[in-house]
């Protein structure tokens, strides 16, 4: 693959797949790594010849622990975003939750950024993005596998359901409460396996429709 590439490159030539006619193309290229490539080519792990080709004009894009001056603004373009698209009505951010944010070391750039904040979408209450202090006092970084934003989804529409004893409809209902339609939590609940727990023997029972 990347001597094909490296003849796109440099010859401006390719070849369709399962033909054989030579077509020619005129483009500019903007590659992008977050890998040490002159050790790979060391290693003979990357062609020397592809990584001079599109080493023509390279920017160093610093670490996001390096421009903490950009973190406001992420923070910000991340919110509006993960509202927009999870129809969450967040308005602004606390300014101890993105005082805490600009003091993060991110270890895990811009891609644990923008995780954190998803999941402070999805876990606030009312208009205002809080990140929880605790996310930051643990010595896991964000961005671990072990809970994942499911998780996080799962568990804040469980605590809206325990709270309204499960009832999903209605202005005091779980929907109302999560800013979602009635049929939107229905829905995502199917998706992530919620189901109400049944009573147990003896128990008195929730009469209350949902």
């Amino acid at each position: 693959l990347q001597s094909k590439l490296l003849r796109a490159l440099q010859q401006r030539e390719i070849e369709r797949l399962g033909s054989t006619r030579t077509i020619r193309v005129d483009f500019r290229l903007i590659a992008a790594t977050n890998r040490d490539l002159e050790d790979m080519v060391a290693k003979r792990e990357f062609r020397s010849d592809l990584y001079y080709r599109l080493n023509v004009f390279p920017i160093r894009i610093p670490p996001l622990r390096e421009r903490r001056e950009d973190i406001p603004l992420l923070v910000r373009y991340f919110a509006q975003r993960f509202a927009k698209g999870l129809r969450r009505p967040i308005e602004s951010v606390s300014r101890e939750s993105m005082e805490m944010l600009c003091r993060w070391p991110w270890p895990g750039n811009i891609r644990e950024l923008q995780n954190v904040i998803e999941r402070a979408v999805i876990l606030s209450q009312g208009t205002v993005l809080t990140v929880p202090r605790s996310e930051f006092e643990s010595p896991a970084p964000l961005t671990s596998s072990s809970v994942t934003l499911e998780d996080a989804e799962r568990d804040h529409i469980l605590r809206a359901l325990e709270q309204t004893g499960w009832v999903i409809g209605g202005t005091q209902g779980a929907a109302a409460r999560l800013g979602l339609k009635r049929t939107s939590l229905v829905s995502t609940m199917r998706r992530l396996g919620i189901v109400r727990p049944r009573p147990q023997a003896g128990a008195n029972r929730d009469v209350r429709a949902s």
